[in-house]
């Protein structure tokens, strides 16, 4: 191909060079030196047409072969890529049945720890309830015991005597304060005793609103795909409600 290129330029020299025809665009080339070149031109083009084509069929062998080789590893990465695909489904699916019976356990868990603590809560009141009514029925019993006393000793105080005006509604005041103070006592006991039933109350529906919230979101995360872990210490009862 380099002789051909060569020869070529040659006879561009030598038309370049040639001697002008007067008159006409014409010019006078040495016919021999240019069939010359041309013969040397024709004899190289045939070899190099040979090269080409060698060059072209090999091109083509390398492009089935690499084509070949390009579909194979395409077979093999999409084989590959369905296995992990597969694999990685498998243990997905694993993974959410295990978090699955994870959730449920601890859901069971929390649902018997409410069970629990509501059943103690229930019990402790009942029982705060019943001291607190046997304490007021008390005082009301110690009142009215006082009273009736006071009474009775006003009544005795007052026959004794009957002409002492005074003495009689000294003893009739004395009785009405003490009945007085008696009433206010039973009064102020029960108040205290309903305000620790209250305060105890208060301690208990918390520690049901934070079971319940607790219980919602165990569901909640029961219905995602692939929920976070459950905060167990979430739901732990509090050191005042215990």
């Amino acid at each position: 191909m380099y002789r051909v290129f060569e020869a070529l330029d040659e006879l561009v020299t030598i038309v370049e060079e040639a001697r002008g025809v007067p008159m006409t665009s014409g010019c006078v080339v040495p016919r021999g030196d240019v069939l010359e070149l041309l013969d040397d031109v024709r004899d190289a083009i045939p070899q190099e047409l040979d090269d080409a084509q060698d060059v072209l069929d090999h091109r083509d062998e390398v492009v089935t072969k690499a084509q070949t080789e390009a579909d194979k590893s395409v077979a093999e990465a999409r084989s590959e890529a369905e296995r992990t695909l597969a694999e990685a489904r498998a243990e997905a699916e694993q993974l959410l049945a295990e978090a699955r019976e994870q959730a449920d356990h601890m859901l069971s868990d929390a649902r018997g720890q409410a069970e629990q603590t509501v059943t103690a809560g229930r019990r402790e009141y009942e029982d705060y309830v019943s001291r607190a009514q046997s304490e007021a029925d008390r005082m009301v019993q110690a009142g009215r015991a006082a009273y009736e006393q006071s009474v009775h000793e006003g009544k005795a105080e007052q026959a004794r005597l009957v002409t002492d005006t005074e003495v009689a509604q000294a003893a009739s005041n004395e009785a009405k304060r003490i009945v007085e103070e008696a009433n206010e006592e039973a009064e102020r006991l029960r108040s205290e005793c309903d305000a620790y039933v209250d305060s105890r109350l208060a301690d208990f529906e918390d520690l049901l609103g934070r079971t319940l919230r607790t219980v919602g979101k165990g569901r909640q995360q029961l219905r995602s795909p692939m929920g976070a872990p459950f905060d167990y210490e979430e739901w732990q009862p509090s050191a005042g409600a215990n």
